[in-house]
């Protein structure tokens, strides 16, 4: 089965073992007692990895744009639902091991970009940066104007806020600049409180740009706890 994977990556593994660890979750790994051999420090690695590859490609590709653009870019196209995205073009969900009481569950989102993440961790620990560029270019790239496009923030934000039930709103605040060329400003508020603010060219782009800042911050938020 991992050599199936395998395949589809277009690699010539040499230690085997990091790519079957890449696909461990840690509820198979408790319940089989494969002390550390779960993905979650492999996830760690590959985070910093697939952030590196992004951030290398915008650099490359994008000589014309700023820093705040390719920042903007770089979050769109490694948030959680990016990395589904990237993850199902494998169909890495049906290599995934899984304990008993996982397996009988729909695979959320969450194990699957984690998987995602582990497995570059686990390319660029074997075979080295450049091959993970490789690979990155091959099950990325192809995906990235599609996912960058039709990524909703805004209604991310408001399914998660509604879970919670309370109420979120959004406000212009500033507008400069001239008619063929202006910038808006936007804050979301999260109830009463002010929770973020970002930038685009039309007074939507904006909105969606705060969203994501948000989206982006609460993410971290729950990595940590």
């Amino acid at each position: 089965m991992l050599s199936t994977l395998i395949k589809k990556l277009k690699i010539k593994p040499k230690q085997i073992s990091l790519y079957k660890m890449s696909i461990t979750h840690s509820s198979y790994a408790n319940e089989n007692k494969l002390k550390k051999k779960d993905n979650e420090r492999l996830e760690f690695l590959g985070d910093a990895v697939i952030n590196l590859l992004m951030a290398d490609y915008l650099y490359t590709k994008k000589e014309k744009e700023n820093e705040g653009f390719m920042s903007k870019k770089r979050a769109q196209s490694v948030c959680e639902d990016s990395l589904v995205i990237y993850a199902k073009s494998i169909q890495l969900q049906n290599y995934i091991l899984l304990g008993k009481g996982e397996k009988n569950k729909n695979i959320n989102n969450s194990i699957l970009a984690n998987a995602f993440e582990a497995l570059f961790g686990a390319i660029y620990l074997d075979l080295g940066y450049y091959i993970a560029k490789k690979v990155f270019i091959l099950i990325v790239i192809p995906r990235l104007s599609n996912i960058i496009d039709n990524i909703d923030f805004k209604t991310q934000l408001q399914e998660l806020v509604q879970s919670q039930k309370k109420t979120i709103s959004y406000y212009i605040t500033e507008e400069k600049g001239l008619d063929h060329s202006k910038e808006f400003t936007a804050e979301v508020f999260l109830e009463k409180k002010n929770v973020g603010r970002g930038f685009g060219k039309t007074k939507k782009s904006a909105e969606q740009d705060a969203a994501r800042y948000v989206l982006n911050i609460l993410s971290k938020g729950e990595k940590n706890d």
